[in-house]
């Protein structure tokens, strides 16, 4: 025997030994396998992927139908869609009945009667494939997906002319999916009910051209000065280059963005065969000649209460004759303020400010949005967002005086930490022992923190919405400190129940409604929604606001002749500036800031002062109120609440709240002791 052969059989016997050590089975030697049925076993499976492929599409059905039934559910009426071929013509009156000026008012116009290239630019920019698809073109949505995914945010939007009108006419421009969704719903059931010429002249009397103009009419009327039938190619070509973003390509405030965008489409027109390149060339090398600037009466304002006026007034589509709130003497003295303010206290262009009168029971008197509504129509009063920041404290010692606190009681100012977060007071610096009155009025955060976790965060969340803040609130300490982010709006309505006895408000703009021949729509009849606190309590907090304009931080905003009572407010980094109070019965709140959120400081060098609640804010706030009420002839002291006021009771924290159980205890209380007096 080789070497070889006894290495193998060697490695066999090792192999055996193994096998008997550790009980592994011997294998048996190969013998012929027994083979399925080729056919069988392909019915087998075939019989076992459709089961699997039915149930899944069953229940994918299941899936779509629930999904299609939860969307719909709440989708807006469509029963008067059939009037929308005319725009309704809406006249907006101020509070004594006269017109309020609006520029750029249009007709209704036929796609029949306006010239090819009008029609042909938006499509060409807007929708190419607008004829060809049912509503929904998932190419382009595909694409807007793929793009918006690269770039982290939203870049580009897929949405066709059809689900464009669909917002316009039925839906909010809030970027959620519930609303995209309800979106293609209703795009494809006008696609089904309407031809696409109707939709094309729905959308075009409907769309937004910025500046106030809706409709490609009022648009050609206010930028051009000349009807939508006599528009040229250059000019339908700059109207249909707004529509991406009216403000920003708005031809009478940056004309080069406009031309640029013009010439985008001018080239879409010429690709779309809409016009020849003989006719691009000549429409570019012509000058486009713009309507001189014509004064618009409380622009931000008249937006406000064309929202309003619109759910107010419901599915009602008919002339109507809106009757306001607006007092045109508050709207200039308002205007004038800011104007002043801004100059003396050197604000950048880049820095923002809005600013709102309300009355004791609601009623907006005037409003401004922004410094240049031209510039850009976001109404910063209503839809900016923004933390109130010590604007909220006087919410924490109204809910403490409400539970047996006085002005005069003692609280440490000093360093403390709850829960891991340790507030710290302006420039580091604390008082030690204060009354209450000082520090709401030197506006101390360590005080004002220890005072809201002595009477508890829930009691301060609960007097917040009883006095009308409906912004959500945290649960953290941090809550006393306002950071939760609200309107100006909303401050001033919050406000309210300080000016007139403590009753809660709801800001509004339209007192009524009525057809242009006199059949009422809709009529304001509540005053006062509730109680929402104490009078003494308010009186309270009224005692220690007074101080706040006397020798504390809002000095600044004192009025000569005239109590004032309100409160600074500066958030961190000095992003937000408030100044929010009441005088002579009317509420005022100022907010001053930058739309990119950025610090604030004065123009001019390095190491300025930066802005804060008691120096821009308070200095426009006395600048507005002055003049404003030189406007009335009402004494102040006139000016509490009637008697005998209609109130409506309406729920403020959902039943799945902790807050609700104690509200309801407590409701009923307050509700008694805030009667009013004769």
């Amino acid at each position: 025997m080789s070497s070889t052969q006894r290495k193998r059989s060697g490695a066999r016997k090792a192999q055996k030994r193994g096998r008997k050590l550790t009980g592994a089975p011997r294998r048996k030697a190969a013998g012929p396998r027994r083979r399925r049925k080729p056919a069988r076993r392909s019915a087998s499976l075939a019989l076992r992927y459709c089961a699997d492929a039915g149930v899944f599409i069953l229940t994918a059905l299941v899936a779509l139908a629930f999904a299609t039934a939860w969307f719909a559910r709440d989708l807006p009426s469509t029963d008067n869609l059939w009037r929308t071929n005319r725009n309704a013509e809406h006249v907006f009156l101020t509070m004594d009945g006269a017109p309020i000026s609006r520029p750029g008012a249009g007709a209704p116009v036929r796609l029949a009667a306006l010239p090819a290239h009008v029609p042909g630019a938006i499509l060409a920019i807007e929708d190419r494939n607008f004829r060809h698809h049912v509503g929904v073109n998932p190419f382009a949505v595909g694409r807007a997906f793929l793009v918006n995914a690269a770039e982290g945010s939203v870049r580009q939007g897929g949405s066709t002319i059809t689900q464009q009108l669909a917002k316009n006419l039925f839906l909010s421009s809030d970027r959620t999916v519930k609303r995209k969704v309800q979106e293609l719903m209703l795009a494809l059931w006008l696609e089904r009910r309407f031809t696409k010429d109707e939709i094309l002249t729905l959308y075009l009397n409907r769309v937004y051209f910025g500046a106030g103009a809706y409709g490609i009419d009022a648009a050609s009327r206010r930028y051009f000065d000349k009807p939508a039938a006599r528009l040229d190619i250059a000019e339908a070509a700059v109207l249909a280059g707004l529509l991406k973003a009216p403000s920003r390509y708005a031809p009478s405030h940056n004309p080069q963005i406009a031309g640029a965008r013009a010439r985008l489409a001018i080239d879409a027109m010429v690709e779309t065969n809409v016009i020849t390149r003989a006719q691009a060339q000549a429409a570019l090398s012509a000058p486009v000649r713009l309507k001189g600037a014509q004064r618009m009466t409380a622009p931000y304002f008249v937006d406000f209460a064309q929202g309003e006026a619109a759910r107010l007034a419901g599915a009602v589509d008919a002339d109507l004759v809106i009757k306001t709130t607006l007092d045109p003497a508050m709207q200039t003295a308002l205007e004038a303020g800011v104007r002043q303010g801004v100059a003396r206290a050197h604000l950048p262009a880049e820095t923002q400010v809005a600013a709102v009168i309300v009355s004791r029971d609601g009623a907006v008197k005037a409003m401004l949005g922004g410094r240049d509504y031209a510039a850009s129509q976001f109404n910063r009063a209503v839809q900016a967002r923004r933390q109130p920041g010590s604007a909220f404290k006087p919410f924490v010692y109204l809910s403490a005086f409400e539970r047996g606190a006085s002005p005069g009681d003692q609280v440490l100012d000093a360093p403390l930490t709850v829960a891991g977060w340790s507030p710290d007071n302006y420039e580091s610096r604390f008082y030690g022992p204060v009354t209450l009155t000082e520090a709401l009025a030197r506006s101390l955060n360590a005080a004002t923190v220890r005072v809201q976790e002595r009477f508890g965060r829930n009691a301060v969340r609960v007097t917040a919405r009883r006095m009308g803040v409906d912004a959500p609130l945290t649960k953290g300490p941090a809550l006393a400190l306002g950071v939760d982010a609200m309107s100006p709006l909303a401050l001033a309505g919050a406000y309210a129940p300080f000016a007139n006895g403590g009753f809660r408000i709801s800001p509004h703009a339209v007192q009524a409604i009525s057809t242009v021949d006199g059949q009422s729509v809709y009529k304001r009849s509540v005053v006062y929604e509730d109680a929402a606190a104490s009078e003494t309590a308010i009186e309270k907090t009224n005692a220690m606001l007074a101080a706040v304009a006397q020798w504390g931080t809002g000095k600044r905003a004192a009025l000569n002749g005239v109590p004032v009572y309100g409160k600074t407010g500066t958030t961190q980094g000095n992003r937000d500036a408030w100044f929010a109070g009441h005088a002579g019965g009317f509420v005022c709140v100022v907010w001053i800031g930058r739309d990119d959120n950025a610090p604030m400081a004065p123009a001019g060098s390095t190491g300025a002062t930066p802005v804060t609640g008691g120096t821009a804010p308070a200095i426009i706030w006395r600048l507005i109120m002055e003049g404003a009420l030189e406007t009335t002839n009402t004494p102040p002291s006139t000016l509490a609440p009637d008697a005998g006021i209609t109130t409506v009771v309406a729920p403020l924290v959902p039943e799945d709240d902790p807050l609700h159980g104690f509200l309801a205890r407590t409701q009923s209380e307050r509700s008694q002791a805030a009667r009013p007096q004769r």
